[in-house]
């Protein structure tokens, strides 16, 4: 098997545990990246990140074993995958939301 299998490739994981990584990895990298997506963006952005992260590292030399290597390679490859979007389509942005419309109580 020398061919990298991220979160997505690994034949241990079920369906909730590369939800709930790919999630955790996309909302942190968004968080690093300065970016705010809603849950299933996350989701697709952390999947994404974990194959894109996986081949780097193969690529590298780098070998991803375990869940906390998986977590890290989905992490990297999610940052990367924000980073590329944001070079190409830097006028894309998420508008703050203004607090002062609405009344405090």
């Amino acid at each position: 098997m020398n061919e990298p299998l991220g979160v997505l490739g690994t034949p241990n994981i079920g369906f909730l545990a590369l939800v709930v990584i790919g999630g955790l990895a996309g909302w942190i990298a968004g968080m690093i990246a300065g970016t705010r997506h809603w849950l299933f963006t996350n989701i697709l952005i952390g999947i994404a990140g974990s194959w894109l992260g996986s081949q780097v590292a193969d690529l590298l030399g780098i070998v991803v074993s375990g869940s906390v290597g998986h977590f890290v390679a989905a992490l990297v490859g999610s940052i990367l995958i924000i980073s590329i979007w944001q070079r190409l389509y830097p006028e894309v942005r998420r508008p703050e939301v203004r607090r002062d419309r609405y009344p405090t109580i």
